[in-house]
């Protein structure tokens, strides 16, 4: 099932033994378009401080009532590699990171999920090593990943047809499984009377960064004739008609 981004900004976030904050923003791949992180806002918890937190820490995207649970505890948490809030992600923060949970690196493979063909679901972090610093890595692991995007960021980018402007991007349709944006939502039409569209991610030519937008291999007649958007209030999709291609 394909839940909506934007409905789980602020959502609440639960460790084993308590609360961690709220869901501030997605981290994800731009080239397989698979959400990495969840990004937490941890409030008083940890203030001044941004956490990462990988979705083998979930599992599923679906929220517990309101909530989404994640299996660590908040000192395992609290003892992770810190990240620089004004810096982006760099590859050396991830190897440290996944080190220290002792999960699998995701850009070992050619799979969503690096060597596994699909999302590996794991109960508790095989190799958790509270306590123990992480060792050095490469100095070029420094680096930031180019195609660590987040959604916060790309959200109201523009939507470029093959004949010009077409709409915004206001949402992105993950699926709940494996963590995968299957879908863009396009605002489409007048900003308040228009309406909110789907387009596959099979449809998405690039996205420019420095021009913030997004290329489609559609035309706007093309766009403008996708299924309209509908989600339930908790952000699942109540209905969906699979988009023609031009």
């Amino acid at each position: 099932m394909l839940r909506s981004i934007q409905k789980l900004y602020g959502s609440k976030l639960g460790a084993s033994d308590g609360d961690i904050g709220q869901v501030k923003d997605f981290y994800f791949n731009d080239l397989t378009w698979a959400v990495r992180y969840v990004v937490a806002d941890t409030g008083n918890w940890l203030p001044g401080r941004q956490v990462l937190i990988s979705p083998h820490a979930f599992g599923s995207v679906y929220p517990a009532g309101k909530a989404m649970l994640v299996k660590l505890t908040r000192k395992q948490i609290e003892d992770s590699p810190a990240i620089e809030t004004h810096k982006p992600v760099s590859r050396q923060y991830e190897e440290d990171y996944h080190r220290y949970y002792g999960w699998p690196y995701y850009w070992e493979g050619d799979g969503l999920w690096g060597g596994m063909r699909d999302f590996p679901i794991l109960e508790l972090p095989p190799k958790f090593a509270s306590g123990q610093p992480p060792a050095a890595t490469d100095p070029k692991a420094e680096r930031a990943d180019a195609h660590l995007r987040s959604t916060q960021a790309v959200n109201g980018y523009s939507l470029q047809a093959t004949d010009g402007f077409a709409g915004r991007v206001c949402d992105f349709m993950v699926d709940e499984k494996n963590w995968a944006i299957q879908q863009l939502v396009i605002k489409v039409g007048h900003r308040f009377t228009g309406k909110d569209v789907q387009i596959p991610m099979s449809q998405i030519d690039r996205i420019s960064y420095q021009d913030s937008t997004v290329f489609v291999k559609l035309t706007k007649d093309a766009v403008e004739k996708s299924p309209a958007q509908h989600v339930s209030p908790n952000g699942t999709v109540i209905s969906a008609e699979p988009i023609l291609a031009p």
